[in-house]
């Protein structure tokens, strides 16, 4: 751009002037610093901002930043609450402290340290800021979460009503059960259980080994019908004196033997 060329062109004319009204007071414009909750959060993001260890703050560094940041703040036209200035006034009280000679308690070999009081304010301070800033991060409905919601349509369907009377229904029904009556049958189902059948499976097993727990005999799958059946049929093999049942000693397992035949 050389220097006889205008500063702006808008839709082909050169501007020349600047137009009138556009000018903005000073007062008008403002530089908005990072916000603060209040003065242990300005003098906590001072410390952690330098790396500062917090149990051993320099109380005459803190105090020039913390003032001027706070002069800073009223030259910007910033509204400023009284906690800051009192927080200002507590660190010009713990910079005189420092400054001044101390003699040690009597039960203590060492003096009491003026700062262990905001020490202990901006420890605690931190925990809870730390625990909200946790509990902000947390996945929010409407911010990270977003519900989704189905809005069931309502659709018009028409009832039809018959036009067929109660009474005209209830006589043919009666017609219907009157005819069904004719063709009732009865069947009659064998036993899927016999006692015979078991006593069969009973010997044969024997076969196969001479001697059987009594409780191995049992198919507790059958339910009950099945464990009556099998008992049964125990009791007619002892009667029929071709098993037998035999415990050696008390409490213990109860064998049923075959019974060899003469």
């Amino acid at each position: 751009m050389t220097i006889d060329s205008p500063p702006a062109i808008i839709q082909g004319q050169p501007l020349t002037e600047l137009p009138v009204g556009l000018y903005v007071p000073p007062e008008a414009l403002r530089i908005f610093l990072e916000s603060f909750e209040g003065p242990l959060d300005l003098l906590l993001y001072l410390i952690q901002n330098q790396h500062i260890d917090i149990l051993n703050i320099p109380i005459a560094e803190i105090t020039q930043q913390y003032v001027h940041y706070i002069e800073l703040m009223t030259e910007l036209q910033l509204d400023l609450a009284a906690e800051y200035l009192l927080m200002a006034a507590l660190l010009s009280e713990i910079k005189s402290r420092l400054l001044l000679p101390t003699l040690a308690a009597a039960d203590s070999s060492e003096p009491d340290d003026p700062r262990t009081k905001l020490v202990e304010q901006l420890q605690e301070y931190a925990r809870y800021k730390h625990a909200a800033q946790q509990l902000a991060d947390l996945p929010q409905i409407g911010r990270d979460i977003f519900p989704v919601a189905v809005i069931k349509p309502e659709i018009a369907t028409e009832i039809i009503i018959p036009s067929i009377s109660w009474s005209e229904l209830l006589a043919t029904m009666q017609a219907v059960m009157k005819r069904a009556t004719f063709f009732s049958s009865h069947q009659i189902l064998r036993e899927p259980l016999s006692v015979r059948e078991r006593m069969s499976l009973i010997l044969a097993a024997l076969n196969q080994s001479p001697g059987i727990e009594f409780i191995q005999l049992f198919t507790v799958e059958e339910g009950r019908a099945g464990v009556v059946v099998t008992l049964l049929a125990l009791l007619e093999l002892a009667k029929e004196s071709l098993i037998q049942l035999v415990q050696l000693q008390p409490f213990a397992t109860i064998q049923v033997l075959k019974i060899e035949s003469i």
